[in-house]
């Protein structure tokens, strides 16, 4: 049984396989889109969103912990100087995986892993909308109008 095996090896030792992540996800960082199979695409999402969700908040030890990681000083700047800023109000799901065919040579599945908020076609038609807030009911958000006495009303005619 296969309990708890969620990850993908690739067909590599795992010592392989990080560094290879790492090597992914840094030109991923640093050209917004690359073509891979759909594999590593989907391996490369699963390592890539959490450094993204970590460069939101630009302490020391987030990027002692993303260094870690990618193991590339320009990457790791440009990962919390420029992605995180673009990214700063978005909740999660930082990377889309197109799918683009089969690879010639040997039918392999490729697909294009890309930055989402560095896409302009996509994001061409929306409009930046403003942040809203919630806001309570219980909060009385509404000015209450002056309550209109009737009776002193007639009184006085």
């Amino acid at each position: 049984m296969r309990h708890g095996k969620k990850v993908n090896h690739l067909g590599r030792k795992t010592a392989h396989r990080r560094s290879m992540l790492a090597n992914m996800a840094c030109s991923l960082i640093e050209h917004k889109r690359i073509n891979t199979t759909l594999a590593k695409a989907k391996a490369l999402k699963q390592f890539v969103e959490p450094l993204v969700t970590k460069s939101k908040e630009d302490t020391t030890h987030n990027r002692r912990i993303v260094f870690g990681r990618l193991r590339q000083k320009e990457a790791v700047t440009e990962l919390f100087r420029d992605v995180a800023v673009k990214v700063g109000d978005r909740p999660g799901g930082y990377t889309r995986i197109i799918k683009l065919g089969n690879r010639l040579g040997d039918n392999a599945e490729m697909a294009m892993i890309e930055l989402v908020d560095y896409n302009e076609l996509y994001n061409a038609g929306k409009t930046a909308k403003k942040k809203s807030t919630r806001r309570s009911r219980r909060g009385g958000s509404k000015p209450v109008a002056p309550a209109i006495d009737t009776k002193a009303n007639k009184e006085e005619e």
